[in-house]
């Protein structure tokens, strides 16, 4: 199995600190500070840092990481000219593991050109950086409308028990958002209420589900008529209507 713990950094990261339980390698999910890494693995090993995108609140802790614990760096190969140095650079479709736990290299251009996501296949475990989050996705830095389509596509047709890790915690503004354009939706409603209760006690809201993103994240549903006509585009292509959204969402408090 892969044990998974959340590690807060900053005012809402989640990095993510993985181990395997067989062989108890380790490894750390887009470390943009290395405190809180090292407080988590306290004295223990760390033997990997996998990286999603190149933002410095992703990659701010890798060089103290690799210096105090030794770990390999592994991060896109496309990338590498403005990711910390690698020790393995990765490729669409290449396998990785950490420990007996496989994982799989998704190439997902959208919120920056060289966004990759790891897809562990046997505890069916995603953890997708900034491209992805409960009830909502990253800023367009770099990508377009129809990058971020078809990753939300590709990403909806994982399978539906895929737990998703992301790396920051904004599901609650995410599902405000998602209210006020899906208003209809009555499993949004229930989640929010679910969201807001657990922010209330002051726990994370991740991972969620596949299966939760296809009912209640809008951006996973702009091919969805009621979205388009809620938004006063009926008739309009998806990407029309991820375009609409991301701007709507890019400026909603």
């Amino acid at each position: 199995m892969l044990e998974v713990r959340a590690v807060p950094a900053f005012q809402d990261n989640l990095l993510w600190l993985l181990r395997c339980s067989v062989t108890g390698q380790t490894a750390a999910v887009d470390p943009g500070d290395a405190g809180p890494i090292l407080e988590a693995l306290g004295g223990q090993p760390l033997h990997q840092v996998l990286l999603t995108h190149h933002h410095p609140d992703h990659i701010g802790g890798v060089d103290e990481l690799r210096e105090r614990t030794g770990a390999q760096v592994l991060g896109f190969a496309r990338d590498r000219h403005r990711l910390p140095r690698l020790d393995r650079a990765l490729e669409e479709g290449e396998a990785i593991s950490v420990g007996e736990e496989q994982a799989t290299v998704l190439f997902l251009p959208a919120h920056t050109m060289g966004h990759i996501a790891y897809r562990f296949t046997t505890t069916e475990a995603l953890f997708c950086g900034d491209t992805l989050f409960l009830m909502g996705c990253g800023r367009l830095f770099e990508g377009d409308p129809a990058m971020l389509w078809a990753a939300m596509e590709r990403l909806r047709a994982l399978p539906p028990a895929t737990r998703i890790y992301c790396a920051h915690e904004y599901t609650l503004t995410n599902a405000r958002f998602a209210v006020e354009v899906d208003p209809d939706n009555e499993a949004l409603r229930e989640r929010l209420a679910r969201v807001q209760a657990l922010r209330a006690d002051g726990r994370n809201t991740v991972p969620g589900t596949v299966a939760e993103e296809r009912l209640t994240n809008p951006f996973m549903r702009a091919d969805q008529p009621e979205l388009a006509l809620g938004l006063g585009m009926p008739g309009a292509s998806p990407v029309e209507v991820t375009a609409a959204l991301r701007q709507r969402r890019n400026t909603f408090r």
